[in-house]
């Protein structure tokens, strides 16, 4: 019999073989174990090479406001060391980031108006020259180490440093000092010199040829400070004076184109009265006129020798108010009623067409009333005023049109209304008529009280000869400012006495900025002609000037 074995290797081997060829993989019996290679290591990633970042030094001689504005972006770093970083940011030279506004100050009753930056230097080098008293240059640190860097340090003894808040009663104290301060911290309380003939309170005013713009800058490599300055712009102040928040509001004394000034207007033109400083008005962003006189289609021809104090004015010599640049009228006048309810109501009208604002008088008490309300450059400004002296027949009443009679405890309350809705009250007084320069007693009180209730500056329109001025509670106060257009050339009072005084004028140029009152400048004037106003020669603003200061108490 014949067995088959059960142990056949070959067979085995074959079947094995045939297995792993199902499965894809496996150790033949009797064959070496194949490795698996290795994998091939992959090199680590080297590390992004990182760039340092740019070091900045910000010179503590910058205006603080811009100082606390600037903050570095990305890749920006302060430094602790000028000379070693890689830009700066300090005044002087390199690409321009800031023009910061200084000006040359000395307390508000100073006579001078200007100074070359010749003067000025030399007052800075030493010692302080005598018009200016002898008295050093006021100013605080951070200012001293700004002007230090462009003019290099002054002279020994030839600079006082004070704290900001000193530097305005120092110099009230101490007459001949001269200031440097910064734009935004302007008070009435300060006149304004001129620089070179510039100064930073007029609308023509050039930044970057003012003798006082200090300018800050990003010195260092140009492709990186130009980056700086453009990621800094818009987060730093580009400067302290934006022409964009500037307000001018120029106020004038008597108009009454009437008697000779008429006269003269008929001969040599409607608006020759305005020939000489029709520019100083014109210019304004706010003009102030104080009217006194209704126009009447009937009015008669001029006579330069009349004596009835009965008064109207040709239609046609609205002219002169256009001229001007007439943007506010007063109706306080005393003559409003003088041609009767028609003449007033056709004289609203008249301003009405030309959209001039109104206060201080109206179609009837309750039109009178109404503030003249303008809003310009963010500044908002409110004309309120009445009239003390009567007579009572000019006054508006319920049913006839006329000048606003005088409610002190209504004119407090009002200033204080809307000096509560964020509007500067500006308040006038058509007062008793005095031909002098001082104040009266009553006249004081009723003009203070105006300022205790919220007025930032209250005027007087009354007066046909300059009167003082004062400060209450830092707001400014001018009891009156004379003539504008009218013939007072030779007055001669009840005493048989010349009174040359009304030749004299004031023209108050006030100019607000943010929302505050900063400064006041006084224009004078001399009159011509029974109707022409011209600029007053340097000796005359002298004298004038220094008693005007004088008589008010300064």
């Amino acid at each position: 019999m014949r067995h088959s074995s059960t142990h056949n290797p070959a067979r085995q081997a074959l079947q094995l073989a045939l297995a792993c060829a199902a499965l894809g993989a496996c150790t033949l019996p009797g064959a070496m174990p194949t490795s698996t290679p290795e994998p091939t290591p992959t090199p680590a990633p080297s590390a992004t090479p990182t760039t340092a970042p740019t070091t900045v030094w910000i010179d503590p001689a910058i205006p603080g406001e811009v100082r606390q504005a600037i903050a570095l972006p990305a890749g920006y770093i302060a430094a602790g060391d000028g000379p070693a970083a890689a830009l700066r940011i300090h005044p002087g030279a390199g690409e321009p980031l800031v023009q910061w506004v200084y000006a040359l100050t000395a307390r508000f009753p100073t006579v001078i108006d200007g100074l070359t930056l010749d003067q000025l230097r030399a007052a800075w080098r030493g010692p302080p020259p005598a018009a200016m008293g002898a008295q050093p240059i006021l100013l605080d640190q951070a200012t001293l180490e700004a002007f230090s860097i462009l003019w290099e340090a002054p002279a020994a003894g030839a600079t006082l440093v004070l704290p900001p808040e000193e530097l305005l009663d120092y110099a009230w104290a101490h007459p001949g000092s001269l200031a440097l301060v910064p734009f935004e911290a302007l008070d009435p309380r300060w006149k304004v010199l001129a620089v070179e003939g510039q100064s930073p309170l007029w609308k023509a005013f050039d930044p970057a040829a003012y003798a006082l713009t200090l300018p800050v800058a990003i010195e260092g490599e140009s492709g990186r400070a130009q980056a700086l300055a453009e990621a800094l712009r818009g987060n730093v102040p580009s400067t302290n004076r934006d022409a964009g928040k500037l307000t001018t509001v120029v106020m004038t004394g008597v108009t009454a184109l009437v008697r000779a000034t008429a006269w003269t207007m008929e001969q040599k033109g409607l608006t020759y009265p305005a020939r000489d400083i029709g520019a100083w008005l014109s210019e304004a962003d706010l003009t102030h006129i104080s009217n006194e006189i209704a126009f009447s289609p009937d009015c008669p021809a001029p006579d330069p020798s009349q004596e009835a104090l009965r008064f109207c004015s040709d239609p046609r010599y609205i002219q002169l108010l256009e001229n001007v640049g007439t943007d506010v009228i007063e109706l306080t006048g005393n003559h409003m009623q003088d041609w009767g309810s028609a003449a007033m109501l056709f004289t609203l009208d008249l301003y009405r067409q030309k959209g001039w604002k109104v206060f201080g008088g109206g179609a009837n008490l309750s039109q009178a009333r109404q503030p003249a309300l303008v809003e310009h450059n963010g500044n908002k400004l409110a004309f309120l005023g009445c009239n003390p002296a009567g007579p009572e027949s000019d006054y508006a009443t319920d049913t006839r049109p006329g000048s606003l009679p005088c409610d002190y405890e209504w004119m407090h309350a009002e200033a204080a209304r809307l000096r509560a809705q964020g509007f500067l009250p500006i308040a006038t007084f058509q007062y008793f008529e005095y031909y002098t320069m001082p104040p009266r007693p009553w006249q004081e009180r009723d003009f203070k009280g105006m300022i205790d209730a919220g007025a930032v500056i209250v005027s007087g329109s009354q007066a046909h000869h300059p009167q003082a001025l004062a400060f209450e509670k830092g707001a400014l106060i001018h009891y009156g400012l004379g003539n504008l257009f009218f013939d007072q050339m030779n007055y001669i009072n009840p005493f048989d006495q010349a009174v040359p005084g009304t030749r004299w004028e004031t023209i108050d140029r006030h100019v607000f900025y943010s929302g505050r009152h900063i400064s006041t400048e006084l224009l004078t004037a001399m009159l011509e002609d029974y109707a022409r106003p011209r600029p007053m020669t340097a000796e005359e603003r002298t004298a004038f000037l220094t008693q005007l200061f004088a008589e008010s108490g300064w």
